[in-house]
């Protein structure tokens, strides 16, 4: 399961804000509350917690300790219940210089329920189960070939991350001097049927046994249906091939150009919905571009007066003012996208200022 953009950008910011603060002693608390648990549980365990750090032997790491525990045991009671996916609460003193004290708490509701209980205190807050959280599930398989070479890569959420490529030894259709056109021809099919178990081998190298959500194939011309018919792919990796499409390049452009190529199949994956969202702005962009919105104040403006549809807002940008976006245009009924910078539309956005908005009806 991939987790929705805002939710994504949410918890990646929380994550790093986290995980700047380091203690010079195990005195940063960690608590995770499963989903379902009884909080006041949870309280009644802080506070043995508490009682029990009475026994730390350096006084300031038994105050900071005594402190964090308090401060989270405050923030609890905020609370009736723990909350439908459960609760991560951190809390400790990140002061920067030794024997200040500025002791902090956070909390969130995680994206997808927790299903483990911890409690542990150490020199950093424990975060390894909230970044796993962040991970893509579905991965999909490229391979985009001619004749000529052959590149596979991964395609993890928005990322497209190249893993091999191989050159081949097909001649071209000119044939050198003296040969017969049988020969040539003998020469160049050979060629190529050892160039297509190569790729083929490959293909088993990198993916075979890997939990990959499906395969895409995809090149210019015929050859990657010659390479179907005749590249020995094991029966496991063939079945997995959802989506052959025709392409006009190879190489790391033949990569981008099939992912560009396989919104169909992509089309519960995030990078198909901010691609479709950011080539939906820059085609009214250039057909109708009083239909259309960018830069921060003019974007701004344009939502206050309930006229955009929706606001595209690069990653990149900071958290209150997406935040500050997100309240207006609850009001105005507005949809707030996060678009990344993993895309080239992505990169695009930010070039631009990092805001961008698809009107309800034209405006000069």
């Amino acid at each position: 399961m991939s987790l929705a953009p805002n939710q994504s950008f949410k918890l990646k910011k929380f994550i790093k804000d986290l995980t700047i603060h380091r203690a010079r002693h195990t005195e940063l608390v960690s608590v995770y509350i499963p989903a379902g648990y009884d909080i006041n549980k949870i309280t009644n365990h802080l506070a043995q917690e508490k009682g029990t750090a009475e026994n730390i032997k350096s006084a300031a790491t038994r105050k900071n300790v005594k402190d964090a525990l308090e401060r989270m045991m405050q923030h609890l009671k905020l609370y009736k219940q723990t909350p439908p996916n459960g609760m991560a609460i951190f809390s400790g003193n990140v002061a920067e210089r030794e024997g200040e004290s500025d002791v902090q708490v956070w909390s969130i509701e995680p994206p997808v329920p927790l299903k483990m209980r911890l409690y542990r205190c150490d020199k950093a807050f424990v975060l390894d189960i909230l970044e796993e959280m962040m991970e893509t599930k579905e991965v999909y398989g490229l391979v985009v070939l001619d004749r000529r070479e052959a590149n596979l890569a991964f395609l993890k959420g928005k990322s497209i991350i190249p893993v091999a490529k191989t050159g081949s030894n097909v001649p071209g259709k000119t044939r050198a001097g003296g040969q017969s056109s049988q020969r040539f021809a003998r020469l160049r099919e050979g060629a190529a049927k050892d160039f297509f178990r190569r790729v083929a081998e490959l293909m088993k190298e990198q993916f075979f046994g890997k939990e990959l959500k499906g395969i895409i194939l995809g090149g210019p011309g015929p050859t990657k249906l010659d390479f179907l018919d005749q590249g020995q792919l094991i029966t496991e990796l063939k079945d997995k091939i959802i989506a052959i499409k025709d392409l006009s390049y190879t190489g790391e452009f033949g990569l981008e150009e099939i992912v560009d190529k396989s919104q169909d199949v992509l089309a519960k994956e995030a990078i198909a919905s901010e691609k479709a969202a950011m080539q939906r702005f820059f085609s009214l962009l250039s057909t109708k571009p009083n239909m259309v919105c960018y830069g921060y104040d003019d974007t701004l403006h344009k939502l206050q007066l309930g006229v955009v549809e929706v606001v595209l807002v690069s990653e990149s940008v900071d958290e209150k003012i997406i935040e500050d976006l997100e309240k207006i245009g609850a009001t105005v009924s507005t949809t707030i996208e996060l678009i990344s910078v993993e895309t080239r539309e992505g990169v695009q956005l930010k070039e631009m200022g990092g805001f961008a908005g698809i009107l309800r009806y034209e405006m000069e």
